[in-house]
């Protein structure tokens, strides 16, 4: 295992969280053309006429940008601290594969209470990765 090998799942996330934005615009094209919406249905976000088939997918992609964000700077907390643990590098990956199983449920059937355990599943991973790095930073 290289220092850098955190990075791995870090890019994951990154191109998971690309696919979803590229979602956003073939929804909207798609009710577009459908006539569901009408370009000023966007002009301070999303108005209430924006079907929600229209509106998951972003949803989706501002849940990637959120939490995330804690994601990518444990990460690099981490990569500066002289890298992962197996441990660390085995929770980094349960992070990013249960925000991708959260988003596909986000994205298709969408049962809340399906999403809701991936995200605190998601959560508690993350939770755990900042311990594990918490760890390292202060115990030298």
């Amino acid at each position: 295992m290289t220092p850098t090998s955190i990075l791995s799942p870090v890019f994951a996330l990154a191109l998971w969280t690309g696919c979803v934005l590229i979602l956003i615009p073939l929804a909207r094209f798609r009710a577009s053309w459908r006539r569901q919406i009408v370009v000023d249905d966007f002009k301070y976000g999303e108005s209430t006429a924006v079907p929600p088939e229209v509106s998951i997918p972003n949803r989706n992609y501002m849940n990637l940008l959120e939490l995330p964000v804690l994601f990518y700077v444990v990460c690099l907390i981490i990569v500066v601290t002289g890298g992962a643990s197996p441990a660390m590098l085995n929770t980094a990956w349960a992070f990013v594969a249960l925000r991708v199983v959260h988003s596909l449920i986000h994205l298709t059937y969408n049962r809340v209470m399906h999403r809701f355990a991936a995200f605190l599943a998601s959560n508690m991973a993350l939770l755990l990765l900042w311990v594990l790095a918490g760890m390292r930073v202060f115990a030298g």
